[in-house]
């Protein structure tokens, strides 16, 4: 079916914030990712639902004044499920990075929501769990 465009749908989502070796991560692409109304969930410790905008704003700040240096983050496995035109998959990831000059690693669990448009494959939903 489609779960190859999912596959890169998925590692454009986590590449967004990548700026490993100065490089300038691209956490705009979001807008394109994510349908407009789409709804960004963290589940912890502080549950809190973001819009596209309320998600992207800290994020860039984060990643671009020099708080958050060398970060990625990306997906280790994941199990895709499709039925038609939508489409959900669980997946588990790592990140690691330098927050105000300490070394750091981490990992969680993402689930997201996606729907087949007219321009491909959008996120629709998308909800996160840090485990430490």
């Amino acid at each position: 079916m489609s779960k190859s465009e999912l596959d890169a749908v998925t590692a454009e989502f986590f590449g967004a914030f990548d700026n490993r070796g100065g490089r300038a991560a691209d956490v705009g692409r979001i807008r394109r990712l994510v349908l407009p109304g789409g709804v960004i969930v963290k589940t912890g410790p502080e549950f809190t639902v973001y819009t596209v905008e309320e998600f992207i704003e800290p994020r860039l700040r984060l990643l671009t004044e020099g708080r958050l240096v060398d970060f990625s983050e990306w997906e280790t496995s994941e199990r895709t499920d499709i039925a038609g035109d939508i489409a959900s998959r669980f997946s588990t990831y790592r990140k690691s990075g330098v927050l105000d000059g300490e070394p750091f690693e981490g990992g969680g669990t993402k689930t997201v929501q996606f729907v087949r448009t007219s321009r491909g494959w959008r996120i629709a939903a998308l909800a996160w769990y840090d485990h430490a």
